[in-house]
């Protein structure tokens, strides 16, 4: 029996001018999801993939639909040729893309949905009073303990928000509670402590009340039951029921992306070979920190779609 495949699909931070362009020029099952973003939208998001501006493009509200279209426009190009996955997963704004590949919910539904959901997050906390920051190379126990003291010694909020491999990990919160806890987590041992450049502290308590609006907006929608297994963020298990994939995605919002668990349990399950599906190579990278024995393959444009294709050749 050939050993299962996963798909994993990119978050946000994986954007840029000209994703996309080149499977939507040459593949009208990619041209049709832009196409069909375009309507569901009421704007011309395919212009703003294709060609930019990447001031436009790093708008919250515009790079989640953005990442969420390359994305399927890339999963069904490799639907089309026969390669097909196994499980799903994906990072933070991914998981709507691996949920649509899973058929939970429509395209069109999700485009709509993570524009919503890129505004409520991005209105959620005024603009410079939250903050993020990639701290290298610490244990997450011990960051954890870091994060606690923090919160202490200035009063604001500080968690670990994205579980990215055993040397990546990056925390939200509030911007003095962030940058003390940077602060401390060097003196504790850590490689690195980088302040990002994000719009808002993702996956924390104060995107409570993105939580609470968005939770609404999932809660109307139709959801199915995912036809194969959707490896969630905040559990880290699969789902296969529409109420439990629904669940997961409200409380992503304010809850920790535990992405090397994710893995993990991909690979428990008997996965060898991942791909990367949509912009970028992000969760390509991780993947080689999380588990250096695994086949990280990637899709974002012609080449590299070639290049999965060909190293698949043989499970078709």
């Amino acid at each position: 029996m050939t050993q299962p495949l996963a798909f994993l699909f990119p978050g946000q931070g994986s954007q840029s001018a000209g994703m996309g362009k080149e499977l939507a020029d040459k593949y009208p099952v990619a041209r049709d999801v832009f196409n069909e973003a375009d309507a569901a939208l009421g704007y011309s998001l395919s212009e703003l993939c294709f060609a930019g501006p990447d001031e436009k493009l790093k708008l919250t509200e515009i790079t989640q639909p953005a990442i969420l279209t390359v994305s399927v426009a890339a999963q069904r190009v490799l639907a089309e040729k026969g390669i097909k996955p196994q499980y799903v997963a994906g990072h933070s704004l991914g998981e709507y893309s691996a949920h649509v590949a899973a058929g939970t919910i429509s395209f069109a539904d999700a485009v709509r949905t993570v524009a919503k959901r890129g505004r409520y997050m991005q209105d959620a906390v005024p603009v410079g009073t939250g903050a993020m920051a990639a701290i290298l190379a610490l244990e997450l126990l011990a960051l954890e303990a870091v994060c606690r003291q923090a919160q202490n010694e200035t009063g604001g909020i500080v968690s670990p928000a994205n579980i990215n491999s055993p040397d990546q990990i990056v925390i939200s919160g509030s911007r003095a509670a962030v940058e003390r806890a940077a602060q401390l987590a060097k003196e504790k041992g850590a490689k690195r402590a980088v302040m990002l450049q994000v719009s808002a502290p993702f996956h924390c308590a104060l995107m409570q009340p993105a939580q609470d609006r968005l939770a609404e907006d999932l809660r109307a929608l139709r959801f199915s039951n995912p036809q194969l297994p959707v490896v969630t963020n905040v559990d880290a298990e699969a789902v296969q029921d529409a109420d439990k994939a629904r669940d997961a995605l409200i409380r992503q919002v304010t809850g920790a992306v535990q992405w090397v668990r994710s893995v993990q349990s991909l690979i428990a399950s008997g996965v060898q070979t991942f791909v990367e599906v949509g912009p970028g190579k992000v969760l390509t990278g991780l993947l080689r920190q999380i588990d250096r024995s695994k086949t990280g393959l990637n899709v974002e444009n012609e080449e590299s779609l070639q290049k999965t294709v060909g190293a698949l050749g043989n499970r078709l």
